[in-house]
């Protein structure tokens, strides 16, 4: 008996190590709510009002993979955005259209894995929301259950949209709304056209950003438009507005991780990198630099060589496992199993200069 309560009791931790909190849980609840926020726990919702309402901006930047979301982590980013853009950037697609929710799951899965101190929010793809509430309702529970996403993000402004979003809060998700250019209505937009740019269409997208605000919406993305309406947006707003192409007067910034970096240098990502992102490094030269001298290295001979040949016979061994392969007949590979033993050494002695 005292062994099966031990090994429920081992059953039992080891499940509580698996559940994550979400960082949307109230803080005071009558079971006590989490523990008061450090530096190395999750980023709350609060954490996030409590910094726009002292003016402090709001980082964003996406991450689709476990090692891109370490980094994010490390850097300190307030919240990370698993977005539908990873059909572009990661799959190769043209378009944010093709991306489906089980590759999402897959992207969202893996970003939670790697980013433990961001708020996390995963985009409801293409073709997961728009057909009933009930769809909406289902995919972003599924992005929370499967994805292990603290909050949920979903594109345009259109009434159904609207009503989307609303649900979407009363089934107590998280949402963050996004208006101005909505990649994935490009088929009605006429492509990646910035919004906003005449005075119906900038009023257009103020009333918008508000209607997503009174559906419960707890931030709100502008993208590609105008800095007089970004700026419009956020001073009519009491939510946090967050720019991309949209000027310096939104109360936070969002970038593609892949564009920030510079990380692909080739003609599919050329067409696909948006003209207001500022490249803070090229980290795709290095990639092909560094690509380029392994493929040289290994033609040439000189990669792997005796540092990166850790793994060691000691002479007895390798003089026995030469004789079994004699005995097996096989005579050229007992060769080539010792002169593979001899040539490391050799290769230390050339290096070191010994004789």
């Amino acid at each position: 008996m005292a062994f099966l309560q031990k090994l429920s009791k081992a059953s039992s931790l080891a499940s509580a190590s698996l559940i994550r909190h979400l960082s949307n849980v109230p803080e005071n609840t009558v079971y006590g709510g989490p523990k008061p926020q450090t530096p190395n726990q999750r980023v709350t919702l609060n954490q996030l009002r409590q910094k726009y309402n002292k003016g402090e901006p709001i980082t964003m930047v996406t991450a689709y993979d476990y090692p891109s979301a370490v980094h994010l982590d490390t850097a300190g980013i307030d919240i990370c955005l698993v977005g539908d853009s990873a059909s572009m950037v990661v799959h190769g697609h043209d378009t944010t259209l093709p991306i489906t929710l089980d590759e999402m799951l897959v992207h969202c899965r893996a970003v939670a894995r790697g980013a433990k101190r961001p708020l996390l929010v995963g985009d409801l793809p293409f073709g997961t929301y728009e057909t009933s509430t009930s769809q909406a309702v289902d995919t972003a529970v599924r992005i929370l259950k499967e994805g292990g996403m603290d909050a949920i993000k979903l594109e345009g402004g259109s009434p159904s949209r609207i009503t989307a979003a609303k649900a979407i809060v009363e089934a107590g998700i998280a949402v963050i709304g996004h208006v101005g250019l909505t990649p994935q209505a490009i088929s009605v937009l006429g492509g990646f056209r910035p919004q906003g740019k005449n005075v119906a269409s900038a009023v257009k997208v103020v009333e918008t950003a508000m209607a997503l605000q009174e559906a419960g919406c707890f931030s709100v993305v502008l993208e590609c438009v105008p800095a007089p309406v970004a700026a419009a947006a956020t001073s009519a707003l009491q939510i946090p507005t967050i720019g991309i192409g949209a000027g310096p007067f939104c109360s936070g910034q969002v970038l593609v991780y892949h564009d920030l970096l510079g990380m692909l240098q080739h003609p599919h990502h050329a067409k696909v990198t948006p003209k207001f992102c500022k490249q803070f490094a090229r980290v795709g030269d290095i990639i092909n630099k560094a690509l380029l001298e392994y493929k040289e290295e290994v033609t040439n001979g000189s990669f792997p060589g005796p540092s990166h040949t850790p793994y060691r016979m000691n002479p007895k061994d390798v003089n026995g496992f030469s004789k079994e392969l004699q005995r097996l007949g096989l005579d050229d590979a007992a060769s080539a199993a010792n002169e593979a033993a001899i040539e490391p050494e050799k290769m230390n002695m050339v290096n070191t200069g010994s004789n």
